[in-house]
């Protein structure tokens, strides 16, 4: 009886082994997870910038010259063709003249050979002359009409150069720099001052290259002056095609659709731009992302706790992840580590990471 009793005991023991055993086998792998979400293309906040013109002008003399008198100063208004300073003219009007003696000289020599090839072909007519020799003062004509077109062509010149020690107003707009003063000799070119056209703002800001995909010329914004509450409209007119090589930033231009007598150059501006102008994207972790032969796929969760391979379409790479383009739905909960250990269908305990653990 003793012998029964220990082998029922022994067989009781071994069936609980094994059961418990079983219930180890098919515990539920723990599994990290996070919900899928929409993620905004551009980090929400302000950019801070200047207010610039569009048009900021640096005019000069196109001729080099002594600079006799200047008829503006800083911040004086300047309408488009309005004397700006004018160089010493003597010089000037001095080639002048001797361009207009040069065509008078050009002239004169054309005239006299003119007259002598009319002789030259009276004799010719008469045969005591050759053929050859007329020729040679048919071009001597030719080439005394060419030394007048030129003579002609270079007091062209020299005329206007006289107009030219006069530096206009190319448009209308504010003196913002002067860089020259009377008694000064400048040099072709060289800078005298600079106009700042006041019908033109705009807002120079720089947008980190993590966000610039989000924006697009003429997308809205709210500009906001940092010494006042007033809030003016602005549209993205230009994008730097390329990033500041120290700051690895794009150059953006807002323009201002309502100005006024408030808004000075140099202040500076607060943007924020509309959220109609941010793009919802569904990006993941690293991590999450496997393949499936050739294709780049998940592991989805169902409600029953259960794993499924999802085959998606990546997109591009970023500090935040990569990007799902098709393929994955918001809402729905995708495995993050440890996604290379799962099969199809196993049953998994969802366990959600602290965020710095995902990144």
């Amino acid at each position: 009886m003793n012998n029964a009793f220990l082998l029922t005991l022994c067989f009781s023991l071994l069936l609980g082994a094994c059961h418990k055993e079983n219930q180890e086998v098919a515990a539920p792998r723990p599994v990290w997870v996070m919900k899928v979400g929409t993620t905004g293309s551009y980090v929400s906040g302000s950019y801070t910038g200047e207010v610039r013109s569009r048009y900021e002008s640096s005019i000069g003399f196109r001729i080099a010259g002594k600079i006799t008198s200047r008829d503006v100063n800083v911040g004086d208004m300047v309408k488009k063709g309005q004397l700006i300073a004018r160089l010493d003219p003597n010089d000037s009007r001095l080639n002048a003249q001797a361009a207009s003696a040069e065509v008078q000289t050009a002239q004169a020599n054309l005239s006299l050979t003119k007259s002598e090839l009319a002789r030259r072909e009276q004799l010719y007519q008469k045969q005591f002359i050759s053929k050859s020799a007329l020729e040679s003062y048919e071009t001597q004509v030719k080439t005394s009409q060419a030394r007048l077109a030129q003579a002609q062509s270079q007091a062209a010149v020299s005329q206007h150069q006289t107009a030219y020690t006069q530096l206009l107003a190319d448009r209308a707009g504010v003196i913002g720099m002067i860089q020259a003063e009377p008694g000064q000799v400048v040099a072709a070119g060289q800078t005298v001052a600079q106009i700042y056209d006041l019908q033109t703002l705009e807002i120079q800001i720089s947008v980190p290259e993590t966000t610039i995909a989000a924006l697009k010329i003429g997308d809205t914004a709210q500009v906001t002056l940092a010494e006042s509450a007033q809030s003016y409209t602005g549209r993205i007119r230009e994008i730097s095609p390329a990033a500041n090589s120290q700051t690895h930033a794009f150059d953006l231009r807002i323009q201002l659709l309502n100005i006024d007598h408030r808004i000075k150059l140099g202040m500076t501006a607060d943007v924020m731009f509309s959220e109609a102008n941010t793009a919802q994207k569904i990006i993941v972790p690293s991590t999450a992302v496997t393949q499936n032969g050739q294709q780049a796929a998940v592991w989805v969760i169902d409600p029953q706790q259960q794993v499924h391979l999802r085959t998606v379409t990546t997109g591009p790479l970023s500090e935040q992840g990569i990007e799902i383009t098709s393929g994955l739905q918001a809402g729905e909960t995708i495995a993050t580590i440890g996604v290379h250990t799962l099969t199809e269908g196993m049953q998994v305990k969802a366990v959600t990471p602290a965020p710095e653990v995902l990144r």
